[in-house]
């Protein structure tokens, strides 16, 4: 029997609650759960490939059967290459859902033996997202509730650095 390897995808600028419990989800699924770190220039991110790296890496340093990658190239390849049959997509309201399915729909047909799994956060975390983290983080605001402790660490740590 093989083993079911699911990829989460995504910028993760940085990781959020939200995205830890998709994570989390996806474990219960899923034997291996691989997140997958785009470089993602043309969003340009707040956080360096390797800062979000590092700050997932702590982030699930108590979860078993997950790994970080970061990648530069089409999804379908990268899930491919780690052997995932399963890309996993996070939706927490209607708004990502035409989005989330057109892409979906594409990465399905680049590689028919890819599957998306949409998976939704706990309606606690339904409204967070990377972008607000970052907003606040530009204002000074509180992110403590938004984000994993670990990131929270790293993201004090680095504010001196990341704000205006």
């Amino acid at each position: 029997m093989s083993n079911k390897i699911a990829l989460y995808p995504g910028t993760f600028d940085p990781i959020t609650n939200g995205h830890f419990d998709v994570i989390e989800r996806a474990l219960k699924l899923f034997d291996e759960v691989i997140i997958a770190v785009a470089v993602s220039e043309t969003k340009n991110p707040m956080f360096s490939l390797d800062e979000r790296i590092e700050m997932i890496t702590q982030a699930i340093a108590p979860l078993k059967n997950v790994k970080v990658v970061g990648f530069n190239n089409l999804t379908v390849e990268l899930a491919k290459t780690h052997g995932a049959s399963i890309l996993i997509r996070g939706l927490r309201a209607v708004s990502d859902f035409e989005f989330e399915l057109q892409l979906g729909y594409l990465n399905n047909s680049l590689d028919e033996t890819i599957e998306t799994v949409y998976l939704m956060p706990k309606l606690k975390h339904a409204f967070i997202s990377s972008s607000i983290v970052r907003n606040l983080l530009k204002f000074h605001g509180k992110t403590d509730h938004l984000v994993p402790e670990e990131v929270q660490k790293i993201i004090g740590k680095n504010k001196a650095c990341i704000l205006p």
